[in-house]
Formats: C-alpha cells, structure tokens, sequence
C-alpha cells in the first residue's frame, strides 16, 4: 500500500508529528531527496524532509523521476495541463515545461511515460497537505545515458538557480545497502562526478531511479553545496538511505 491511499489527515498527522522534532521550517531548502516509493516502511522518512519546507517560499515544485525504459524522447513532459491526485488537482506550470524544451532539444512534451503509477503523484499528496498554492511540473529522465544525465543536471542548474522553485528528485537505495551507500557517500565528499558516472553505467547500482538520484547531485554540486549526512534516528528502519533535504549552504541524508 502505498502513499496515494492515505488520507490527508493521515499524512497532515505526520507531518505535524515530524514538525515537533524540527526547529521550524528551513527558508533556504531547494531540493529534496524523496523514495520513489512512499508506503509505511518509508512514510516517517518522508514526513521528516517535507516537515521542513515553508512552502511559502515556492511557487513551481518541479519533480524528477527515472524512467525503467528507454524511449526516443530522452527527457518527457506529459502534456496535462492539470494533475490530479486523490487529494485534488495541481496546476501544470506550462510556462516553464516550455522553458525546459526551449532549453534543449532533448526535453520534449510527450505522454508516452506517463501514468497513474509514477512518483510524481506520491510527491504531490504531501505537498497537497501542506499548500494549496503551488504548480508542479514533473520530468522523467528515460535514458541512462551519462550525458543526458549531465544535460537534466545543468539545465535544472540554469533554469531555476534564480527562480522560486523545489526540486524533488526521487529514488531509493533500501536501508541494508548501507555498504553501498557509503561507497556513494565518498564519491559525493569528493566531487567524483566521474566515478558517479562510471556507477551508473557499471551496472552495480542498487538504486531504483539512479539518474535521477545523480541529477540531484549535479545540480547540488553546481550550486556549490556542502553535503553532510543525516545519521542517527533512521539507522534502523527501513526504506531509503537517500532520504534527504538540502539547502544553500548543505545537503542533508
């Protein structure tokens, strides 16, 4: 069971919940690492990073996920002017879909990734609880190919750095991978944008939506972000190790 048959007031309670354990909302977040999958093993995690957004200070969330297949068009749009959740409807920001493919020709606005089951609507019901007043956007990213990775990295970099806009990029590495995790971990320490590429192309990678994951961590480096790691209370439960927020100054997992 996953995320999109809780109740708004299931998922308002855990927020609230996560809230106590904040010292307020962070006014500086710009992107979130959130599980692709958002169902009870993960739910706490994923209360934790949206617990922490002021929601105040966006007015587009733009939501990127992997895509299992490869298709001609490497980085889709869908062509909804609305999406809809069974908590109500979020606007398209049709304006910056059209920025992304004025930007590259590789960003298209093309439905055939598209349905009911992507994480984009799992995102979208805990940010339909905390505001009202947003527009979304989501991408998919439906090839593995290094350079298309690189290219979602620096146009999300060029487009938005200046823009009232959170990233959610969506992935999952599950909680007993945490060998492979601080392996992972090194390479961001280091800025080892090479070895994260040669990771993804090696066929090692436990992550589900692994280029969206490495996406994240470009456009992090890009905008010159210290990286630390949340340790400690999620030790022990499962879901995501990727879990993570990250703000000007840090990226948080």
């Amino acid at each position: 069971m996953n995320i999109t048959s809780y109740s708004r007031e299931q998922i308002a309670k855990g927020i609230s919940k996560a809230k106590e354990k904040q010292d307020g909302p962070n006014d500086h977040i710009r992107l979130l690492f959130a599980p692709e999958r958002i169902n009870e093993d993960n739910f706490d995690r994923a209360c934790d990073i949206y617990s922490r957004l002021d929601m105040d200070n966006y007015d587009t969330v733009v939501i990127v996920e992997s895509y299992d297949q490869k298709l001609d068009k490497k980085l889709p749009m869908c062509s909804n002017t609305t999406y809809e959740t069974p908590l109500g409807e979020v606007i398209v920001n049709d304006y910056m879909r059209n920025e992304f493919c004025d930007e590259d020709d590789d960003f298209f606005i093309h439905d055939e990734a598209f349905d009911n089951d992507i994480s984009l609507f799992q995102q979208l019901m805990f940010l339909q609880t905390i505001s009202d007043d947003f527009q979304a956007l989501g991408i998919q990213i439906a090839d593995p190919d290094p350079s298309i990775v690189k290219e979602i990295g620096y146009v999300l970099e060029e487009v938005l750095a200046s823009r009232s806009a959170l990233i959610v990029f969506c992935c999952d590495l599950d909680n007993d991978r945490k060998e492979e995790f601080a392996q992972i971990v090194e390479m961001i320490e280091e800025k080892n944008e090479s070895g994260l590429m040669n990771y993804l192309n090696s066929g090692d990678s436990h992550i589900k939506g692994t280029t969206s994951f490495i996406a994240g961590i470009l456009v992090a480096n890009k905008w010159d972000l210290d990286l630390n790691f949340l340790r400690g209370e999620y030790d022990n439960y499962s879901g995501s190790l990727l879990t993570a927020y990250a703000d000007r100054q840090r990226v948080v997992f």
